[in-house]
């Protein structure tokens, strides 16, 4: 466990001076007042979790960390005309997440995306993967979008104090691709682990084997808001 957040602090110290306050021109716009304001759009791109599953199929999208952000964001700029929009697809991998990133991702014109896959991409080999999400944030910085990458939820199959294990080393992954792109990284796995280090229960967390409940959704997003603030949001 020490190995895991030693990682994650190296993680997020390279990320801070590879990019000193990205979201810092968002946050000037989400302050405007009418009539200088405009609609802001922030789209969440993933799979089930984002997408709002919470024991399938039952989707609770207002108890889910798209809407807890939303709902965080608009506190904090009270004038702000702020448009959450989610394309996440329940049961989608990476793969099929960059297939349709340009066709359903950046016609909504995003202000900021944030991609969330890696508790599907267990199931597909990590060099595509990778290029999976090289591609959506590329595809995204072409278009001037500033990118968040999420690492996972938990999972009850998965030990996530072991770094042999697939979903370990899928937010390994994602960390070192945040390092290497300089785009803005939530950590939702260091935090889930951290929970788990204090002696709660995982299934407090979980609604099914591998979707959050409310609580684990509120974990996540607590961690985006964190994420986003240090980014200069």
């Amino acid at each position: 466990m020490r190995k895991i957040f030693l990682t994650f602090f190296a993680a997020v110290a390279l990320i801070s001076s590879g990019s000193a306050q990205p979201l810092a021109p968002l946050h000037a716009e989400l302050a405007k007042k009418w009539p200088s304001n405009r609609v802001v759009n922030i789209v969440f791109h993933g799979h089930s979790v984002p997408a709002g599953y919470h024991k399938t199929p039952d989707v609770r999208p207002f108890e889910s960390y798209p809407h807890l952000v939303h709902l965080a964001l608009k506190e904090k700029f009270p004038y702000a005309v702020l448009n959450v929009i989610v394309t996440a697809i329940g049961g989608e991998a990476s793969s099929a997440g960059a297939a349709r990133f340009s066709r359903d991702v950046l016609p909504h014109r995003p202000d900021l995306v944030l991609i969330d896959y890696a508790l599907n991409d267990r199931r597909v080999p990590e060099e595509q993967v990778e290029a999976s999400w090289l591609s959506m944030i590329r595809a995204a910085k072409d278009a001037g979008v500033p990118v968040v990458l999420i690492t996972p939820t938990g999972d009850a199959t998965a030990d996530m104090a072991n770094p042999e294990d697939p979903l370990t080393q899928r937010a390994a992954l994602i960390r070192k691709i945040a390092v290497a792109e300089k785009v803005i990284l939530a950590d939702v796995s260091a935090a889930w682990v951290a929970e788990l280090a204090k002696g709660i229960p995982q299934a407090e967390l979980l609604s099914q084997v591998n979707h959050p409940n409310l609580c684990g959704h509120q974990l996540a997003a607590d961690t985006i808001i964190k994420a986003l603030a240090e980014a200069g949001l």
